[in-house]
């Protein structure tokens, strides 16, 4: 009974972790998983809605990285559902994305959990093996129910997918490089005004959601017009 009991338990938890990812609105899950939510209302951009636009203008834009290229970040949850369905159209136009253009990630946290996989994200792309691991950590989560909420579940897939030993793997994994950058992706999507997840954000200007285009890979058709946008304005 009590294995019962705990087994159910930990799939509802799960399913709650699951869930706290949004198409562009703000779940419950996330609001009360938020510590700072009051800082990054205070970051939300103007809504453009009501203008007929499929965009959310962000009232201040935020730096790029290479002001010469045009930037578009997805900011993401490794736990989140409909990112994970997101990723396979992504990484299809990505592939296409001209070489005026920057394309990276940016993970979304607003519990401790949502941290642990930004670690992790980050410790691949330090390591060299997020080919490797990204779709692996995706598939745990989304497809085993595996959580991976601590560094012993993230050191055995880094093991088994890219071959990374568990020294290694802890040392990065806990590294001032990867905390420094764990920091700057959380003050990032505050000054974007994050409100869920998948978004994308073109040139620090413009926050694309599910709800504002219409669906995901309207997402992507938006994000197209607004590079176009870009290029033409330089």
């Amino acid at each position: 009974m009590v294995k019962k009991i705990f087994s159910l338990v930990s799939v509802f938890s799960f399913l709650l972790l699951v869930s706290a990812c949004s198409d562009g609105a703000e779940s419950a899950a996330v609001k009360s998983a938020q510590p700072a939510a009051a800082s990054a209302a205070q970051a939300q951009p103007t809504d453009s809605a009501d203008k007929g636009e499929r965009f959310i203008r962000i009232a201040q834009p935020v730096r790029t990285t290479n002001p010469d290229k045009i930037e578009v970040v997805e900011v993401f949850w490794y736990g989140c559902s409909h990112c994970f369905h997101f990723d396979p159209m992504l990484e299809a136009w990505k592939k296409k994305l001209p070489a005026d253009v920057d394309f990276h990630r940016s993970p979304a946290m607003w519990n401790d959990l949502m941290v642990v996989h930004a670690k992790a994200y980050y410790t691949a792309l330090t390591l060299g093996v997020l080919d490797k691991v990204h779709e692996p950590i995706f598939n745990a989560i989304n497809v085993d129910r595996n959580t991976l909420r601590d560094a012993d579940a993230l050191a055995k897939l880094f093991t088994e997918h890219a071959g990374i030993d568990e020294d290694t793997f802890r040392k990065t994994f806990d590294s001032f490089g990867v905390n420094s950058q764990v920091k700057q992706a959380d003050a990032r999507a505050r000054s974007y005004g994050i409100a869920g997840t998948p978004e994308l954000i073109v040139n620090g200007k413009y926050r694309i959601t599910g709800r504002s285009a219409g669906g995901q890979a309207e997402m992507l058709q938006v994000a197209q017009e607004l590079i176009e946008k870009e290029r033409a304005a330089k």
